[in-house]
């Protein structure tokens, strides 16, 4: 795979934390599964329906997947996708932008202004 940008939602508290010890271990569900989960810009909104529904407090945190190196695998997931999956914590340094990630009225995350909205909007 060779989508550069990812995507992961973690609680606002944890990647405070990260901030202040270099890196981000992951979240539970994460050391659980054994590595941390990440999305593309494609896939990132319906992971945060499925898997952070009704979540408040978190952040989208924007990372340069080049910069994990061989730590990153792309491996299938739901509906035979492949998601990104590193074996690593995440050095903050790769960290490119962290947004809040609110609740919306209706109960959905809204994502930044400047997430892509749609596939042409989404540089790999």
């Amino acid at each position: 795979m060779t989508d550069r940008i990812i995507y992961h939602m973690c609680r606002a508290d944890e990647w405070e934390r990260a901030l202040s010890s270099g890196s981000y271990p992951g979240s539970s569900q994460d050391a659980a599964d054994g590595f941390i989960h990440f999305s593309t810009a494609s896939q990132v909104r319906e992971s945060a329906a499925k898997h952070r529904a009704g979540q408040d407090g978190l952040v989208l945190l924007t990372v340069d997947g080049d910069a994990l190196a061989a730590a990153l695998r792309w491996e299938p997931s739901r509906g035979g996708q492949l998601f990104p999956h590193l074996y690593a914590a995440l050095p903050v340094p790769a960290v490119l932008r962290a947004d809040p990630l609110p609740l919306g009225p209706d109960g959905v995350h809204l994502f930044p202004p400047s997430f892509p909205t749609s596939p042409e909007d989404i540089v790999p």
